[in-house]
């Protein structure tokens, strides 16, 4: 069993443990830690590590050029998120950030399934990056100022906007009502190395209340802690909670709360800095299925609209007609069109994957901007 790092105060790092895949196919895992494996290193406590140093400020690798060569992308993911990214049985990947993986494989290679997906958690997520395990996270990442600037990463645009909630028992006398302020004297389970940690901790300050905080690497760890109540309760961004609570067993009820966020959590996919041309594919295969979605082009009637002589100018030079832009990115014209046809638009990747486990779209700030949302995307011209 993983023991928790428990802190009265600030919280802790967390451990680390890096799993490096080497070239795609291959077999071979160095584990940078140590010799053990991985199994061995996740018994046992160990010392806080440093935070991750920063990247290089220049690149001798071309990474579209790398991609390309190897035919298939490296996207990290967390393999465990509801609704996020979930690694099947059969050993298939899906969710709303495997979704965007694929179409990232589409516009890079022409496949959708070219992607190799790499479970990574929260303390490996930015090494692995770093060293070139992976091209790119998906992986239900915060974008804030220090891994930005500090770190050095560059940010696509935002994928999913979310905020950091707790989830308690009705038994324990928690309702949707309920705020920081009620915690305290509580032990808060939190993911260990992540905004989530000092986001509580800040939280509990402010509230005026003393909390005890238990962070794991793994939400997974988090989940049963709190299951077998080792934990009073659990924090991790609003997804993830409504994620878990849709799995809930047993006679236990669970609430999320409070209300209102107590962080701002805009979660985007994750590239190396100084790789321009990878960025630029990053961003617009994002952009795309935002415009897609404003303009109302889904996977069901891309083929009839493009025959219809009714799409406008910015449609149709984003679908690979008249005027389009893909082909001076290096891609194929058509390479748009292809998301769409394959994954669909923002609305149908969003539909697909989220709602079905109670994240509604509309009336948050993942509704459209013509809806009073926050996704909105530059012109395609």
């Amino acid at each position: 069993m993983v023991e928790p790092h428990l802190d009265m105060n600030l919280p802790k790092r967390g451990t680390r443990h890096l799993a490096r895949f080497l070239a795609a196919g291959a077999a071979s895992v160095l584990l940078l830690a140590s010799c053990a494996s991985r199994d061995a290193a996740d018994s046992e406590t160990e010392a806080p590590p440093a935070d991750p140093v920063p990247v290089q400020e220049t690149q001798d690798v071309d990474l579209l050029e790398t991609v390309r060569s190897r035919g298939v992308l490296n996207c990290g993911v967390y393999g465990a998120a509801v609704a996020f990214s979930e690694t099947q049985p059969d050993g298939s990947t899906t969710g709303f950030d495997a979704d965007y993986c694929r179409a990232l494989a589409i516009v890079m290679l022409g496949d959708a399934d070219a992607v190799n997906f790499v479970p990574l958690t929260s303390a490996e997520r930015f090494t692995a990056l770093q060293t070139g395990v992976i091209d790119v996270l998906v992986r239900n990442t915060t974008w804030t100022q220090s891994r930005d600037g500090d770190l050095g990463f560059d940010f696509a645009p935002v994928t999913f906007y979310d905020g950091q909630q707790l989830m308690g028992r009705t038994g324990d006398g928690f309702n949707a009502a309920s705020t920081v302020a009620d915690i305290a004297g509580a032990t808060v389970c939190a993911t260990a190395g992540t905004t989530t940690e000092k986001n509580i901790a800040d939280a509990a300050d402010a509230a005026g209340v003393e909390i005890k905080l238990a962070t794991f690497e793994d939400l997974d760890i988090i989940t049963d802690s709190f299951i077998n109540g080792s934990c009073d309760l659990m924090t991790t961004d609003g997804s993830g909670l409504v994620g878990r609570k849709a799995k809930q067993e047993g006679d236990q009820e669970w609430v999320i709360f409070p209300a209102a966020p107590f962080s701002k959590e805009p979660l985007a996919p994750v590239y190396l800095p100084n790789q321009s041309t990878f960025g630029d594919i990053v961003n617009w295969t994002v952009y795309a299925t935002i415009i897609f979605d404003e303009k109302g082009i889904t996977s069901a009637n891309v083929d009839d609209l493009l025959g219809s002589g009714t799409l406008d100018a910015e449609a149709v030079r984003l679908l690979g007609g008249e005027g389009e832009l893909q082909s001076k990115m290096g891609l194929a014209p058509d390479a748009f069109y292809e998301v769409v046809r394959q994954i669909g638009n923002y609305d149908e990747i969003y539909t697909r994957n989220l709602e079905p486990v109670g994240l509604q779209r509309a009336g948050t700030p993942n509704a459209r901007w013509t809806e009073g949302g926050l996704i909105y995307a530059p012109p395609a011209r």
